[in-house]
């Protein structure tokens, strides 16, 4: 038998709307589209909310590669089970990139008083929480009052669905090809560039073929920023909020459930959609 916090949230991820009102604003979000993808692939679709707060300089290199195109017809070319979900090269090897300059490492990030932080728990010094939807680690709150730009440190770890980006030797390679982590993998923390998560979809990731590299590769049909496709395509999507009494509950029983165990990984992000095939916007 499943645990009742997994129980519980099964019922809210996917939740449909039934009626074309948003939902409480106390409890849920709507997904700002600008900084959110979706991608249309061979095996269904994948929604990622990317987090600019984390990652600036790799969000906006790959809103403008999306808006180029560049990301259309190309192949997960390095998919590894219980590993990630690679592709975003122009010439599908892994030896390929844009005619973009590469970018440098965003490791770390800075976290200020203003940044949308959700604390899950204290590890090791570390605060744990979310930055809208991406697990991270961070300083705790009284560094702010400790440095002179009145932020903490703050680093991604890689849980199952965080989006990464691809690099060579030099940490600052960065350029177009970017993995979706099938599974938790958090050697890589501080190592590769984090910069969203998937919210919808993980099972599609889950269920690309295999290989390095792969034999019959699946791949993107189209990679678009959320906010450039109609919302008769992409519905409404709303994620319950970090701040809001429900999730506080569904944190509080996961952690009494996992107790020394408990990781941002184990918390799910509820989604719902609302399906707005009448919305002419």
């Amino acid at each position: 038998m499943k645990p009742t916090w997994i129980a519980a949230a099964m019922a809210l991820v996917l939740a449909p709307l039934t009626a074309l009102a948003a939902p409480d604003a106390d409890t849920w979000r709507e997904l700002d589209y600008e900084n959110a993808l979706i991608l249309d692939t061979t095996k269904g679709r994948v929604v990622i909310e990317m987090v600019p707060e984390a990652a600036p300089l790799h969000v906006e290199q790959i809103k403008t590669l999306a808006r180029q195109d560049l990301y259309d017809g190309l192949t997960f070319f390095r998919v590894i089970d219980w590993f990630m979900a690679q592709g975003g090269d122009p010439e599908n090897t892994g030896e390929g990139g844009s005619q973009l300059p590469d970018l440098p490492a965003e490791f770390t990030f800075r976290r200020y008083a203003d940044t949308p932080f959700t604390p899950m728990a204290v590890q090791g010094g570390s605060v744990v929480g979310l930055v809208r939807s991406l697990p991270v680690f961070s300083q705790p709150d009284v560094m702010f009052d400790r440095t002179g730009d009145q932020g903490a440190t703050g680093w991604a770890t890689y849980c199952a669905g965080v989006a990464g980006m691809a690099r060579g030797e030099d940490p600052n390679s960065a350029n177009s090809q970017y993995f979706l982590m099938r599974e938790a993998y958090p050697s890589l923390d501080k190592r590769y560039t984090a910069w969203g998560r998937v919210i919808l979809g993980l099972d599609v990731v889950r269920a690309f073929e295999t290989g390095e590299p792969v034999e019959r590769p699946d791949w993107v049909r189209d990679l678009r920023v959320a906010a450039d496709v109609p919302v008769a395509d992409r519905g409404r999507i709303y994620l319950m909020r970090g701040d809001s009494k429900t999730f506080a509950r569904l944190v509080d029983d996961v952690r009494d459930d996992l107790e020394a165990n408990f990781s941002a990984c184990d918390v799910p992000i509820p989604v719902r959609i609302e399906s707005s095939h009448n919305d002419n916007d």
